[in-house]
């Protein structure tokens, strides 16, 4: 019989997956994974404890054993050390992507098949369809308000194998009802939000940690002199508010455009379709990775440049050395080197690749 072991936040949605395997007759246990604890008491704010409790206590409420792993030492080499470094130099990195290939069906996988275990399963919206030639496909959650897909657009085929998404084709009212009806204890717990390890703390706090406040100018696209910032790491293509300069009037703001590392200027400018580098159609992409087939040729794709932007179409060109690029047919705003570009099929995900 199939064994599964689920990974389990402390939050509804893992928990009901561990529920649906049980019911479906599957071996299941239930692995708290900790990846990021404040060891070093940076932040002050940490609720990985309560998490854990959560959990444990859902996994007794379905009678399963549960385990609390530690992978915090390769959770920092794999993802928080790349995220550190990917903003000191200006990019803006997405943990939450690198951690899915990283990590969860990474590390995780790894340890689940060394206890024997055959697949991990985790409480993702999202689904998993099996092909005549035994290869897998990852397609959009039921819910589109809460699908998860685009977090999975960096994981190789042989990853998708082994994965299971018992949530994904139920809606999240379907979820709670599930766990309310089965007496979890988390049936109305919130759902976190943030990135997977930093939790309520603001990324800019979390940053602030690591990377030293470097003072620069902020400038406009003509090099003109506008301002002072507190550190190019501390502001995202596209932001508007807290850039500390005064806008001209209450039509118009100004906007972040770019950033130059080299002189230390971070680039604003008056929002419109018209400020320098706000907009853009085409882009060019690294480290591209397809969950199964991969694409050789130009392709009409749709694309999800950023996980909450609706699917939008575009003219996918590989190029070499693991590289592409993407031209959006309709201008896209504030795109930024190191975010995740998602591309599908339809409904189907077919991979994904960082905008460089």
């Amino acid at each position: 019989m199939k064994r599964i072991l689920v990974a389990m936040s402390g939050g509804v949605d893992s928990s009901v997956a561990a529920l649906l395997l049980v019911q479906q007759g599957f071996i299941v246990e239930g692995a708290y994974m900790k990846n990021w604890m404040n060891e070093e008491d940076i932040l002050g704010l940490c609720p990985w404890q309560l998490d854990i409790d959560d959990a444990r206590a859902a996994a007794d409420a379905i009678s399963i054993n549960f385990e609390v792993v530690n992978f915090m030492k390769e959770y920092r080499e794999n993802i928080v050390s790349p995220l550190v470094e990917g903003y000191r130099n200006g990019l803006t990195p997405n943990p939450d992507v690198m951690c899915n290939r990283k990590i969860k069906f990474g590390v995780f996988l790894d340890y689940a098949k060394r206890r024997g275990f055959n697949a991990v399963a985790t409480g993702h919206y999202c689904q998993k369809s099996e092909n005549d030639d035994r290869t897998c496909d990852i397609l959009e959650g039921a819910d589109k308000n809460k699908d998860q897909s685009y977090f999975l657009a960096m994981l190789e085929q042989v990853q998708i194998q082994q994965a299971v998404f018992p949530v994904g084709h139920l809606q999240k009212s379907e979820v709670r009802a599930l766990a309310r009806r089965n007496g979890l204890p988390n049936a109305d717990k919130k759902d976190s939000q943030g990135i997977c390890f930093v939790g309520q703390v603001r990324l800019g706090d979390f940053l602030g940690k690591f990377i030293p406040d470097k003072p620069g100018n902020i400038v406009d696209p003509a090099g003109l002199v506008l301002g002072r910032h507190r550190g190019i790491h501390r502001y995202t293509m596209g932001q508007r508010k807290g850039i500390g300069i005064p806008s001209n009037s209450d039509h118009e703001f100004y906007v972040v455009v770019g950033k130059n590392c080299k002189k230390n200027h971070l680039i604003v400018a008056i929002e419109n379709t018209e400020a320098p580098g706000l907009y853009t159609d085409t882009m060019n992409l690294h480290r591209v990775s397809f969950t199964n087939r991969v694409l050789c040729g130009t392709s009409r794709l749709l694309a999800r440049p950023r996980y909450r932007d609706a699917a939008t179409n575009i003219t996918y060109y590989p190029g070499p050395n693991g590289g592409a690029t993407v031209h959006f047919h309709e201008p896209q705003r504030a795109l930024a080197p190191g975010q995740i570009c998602a591309f599908y099929e339809g409904e189907k995900l077919i991979g994904g690749g960082v905008f460089c």
